[in-house]
């Protein structure tokens, strides 16, 4: 008889609330949780591999408290040279493509060849309630019980794209926790690939077969930043139509200009469910990661990555300081009544808010 398969979906008995619980123990805890972070020790720890005190840093990266920001850049900057030593892939596709089954397989044969692997997997936020389901770490229920292996769902927030707020600065604490291959799977809206594609390596795009995916992906802006096209769910009655499909992506290949990389874009096909293709994939960002290594490509694209990201942050903390502003934040409020009663033009309600600063 075969040994049932544990599932990390189990639920497990809950522990009763003693009636004669130790006040003093809740109030010594509370008293920790309060207690002032300190971001030395908290780097220490991050360099040691310590999983708790990343998650910890990430938590205080993402928060928008405005104490927690100097701390946040102190353990960034702290971190920073210990950092880009990994392999960053960033993993896109329309919803339904099987983003969460693959990164599944494609990090359990990864870990497979001795590599430890962060998964930063950006979660829609709803525009009405702003919450946001994170439940990644289910859809991958095999992969998160490898100890080899860092989950971290995020929301996307506001984010343009459905990219977390911090995941740049997430990506640098993997990196110096010790991971060797950062995975950075988007929420696959349409505008998250360019956001995406300016902070990793390597871009991969999954693809769905009949479907009528193979017109769509011929949009020239998501092919141009992909690096390879794997056509996933090729098998069963699917791999006739998955191998039909490659033949067409690799002819719409053909009609771009050859990447500044000196790379020439792959089109293959797998199924993560089967575990079929994927080490070919793996093959193929090797190849990438040598190709870019040797003609300079590689450092070049990180330098430009970072100039881009400058601007980001300098354009995000601009906004930020500038809503939480006191006369703003006074002010915000007559302007968008002025607008609503048509006395005042949203031209003329921004010219004089920005002059109050």
């Amino acid at each position: 008889m075969s040994k049932e398969k544990k599932s990390a979906l189990r639920e497990k008995k809950g522990v009763s609330v003693s009636e004669i619980t130790n006040q003093s123990s809740i109030k010594t805890i509370k008293e920790k949780r309060r207690a002032e972070i300190n971001t030395s020790a908290l780097v220490t720890s991050i360099l040691n591999k310590d999983i708790t005190a990343l998650s910890r840093a990430i938590t205080l990266v993402e928060s928008k408290n405005p104490t927690h920001l100097k701390k946040a850049n102190k353990i960034i900057k702290a971190c920073l040279p210990h950092a880009n030593k990994s392999i960053r892939i960033g993993i896109t596709g329309v919803p339904g493509v099987g983003k969460s089954t693959f990164i599944e397989t494609f990090g359990k044969h990864i870990t497979s060849k001795g590599k430890r692997i962060a998964v930063l997997a950006i979660d829609p936020s709803s525009s009405l309630t702003k919450g946001s389901i994170l439940g990644d770490k289910t859809r991958m229920e095999d992969l998160v019980k490898d100890a080899n292996v860092f989950i971290r769902p995020s929301a996307s927030g506001d984010s343009l794209g459905g990219v977390a707020r911090k995941t740049r600065e997430a990506i640098i604490l993997c990196e110096a926790a010790g991971f060797d291959v950062i995975i950075i799977e988007t929420v696959g809206v349409g505008q998250s690939e360019t956001t995406v594609h300016s902070m990793v390596d390597f871009f991969l795009l999954l693809k769905l077969a009949g479907a009528g995916d193979e017109l769509q992906g011929i949009k020239r802006g998501i092919i141009e930043m992909a690096d390879v096209i794997a056509i996933n769910k090729a098998d069963g009655d699917n791999l006739k139509r998955a191998k039909v499909a490659k033949v067409e992506f690799n002819r719409a290949l053909h009609l771009y200009p050859e990447k500044l990389s000196g790379w020439q874009p792959k089109v293959t096909i797998c199924s993560a469910i089967n575990n079929e293709g994927i080490n070919s994939i793996w093959e193929l960002i090797l190849d990438y990661v040598t190709t870019t290594s040797k003609n300079n490509y590689f450092q070049e694209k990180r330098h430009e990555q970072n100039k881009f990201w400058l601007i980001q942050t300098i354009e995000e903390q601009l906004k930020f300081e500038f809503f939480n502003h006191s006369k703003i934040k006074k002010e915000l409020a007559n302007q968008l009544l002025l607008i609503e009663t048509n006395k005042k033009t949203p031209f003329a309600a921004a010219d004089y808010l920005l002059g109050l600063t």
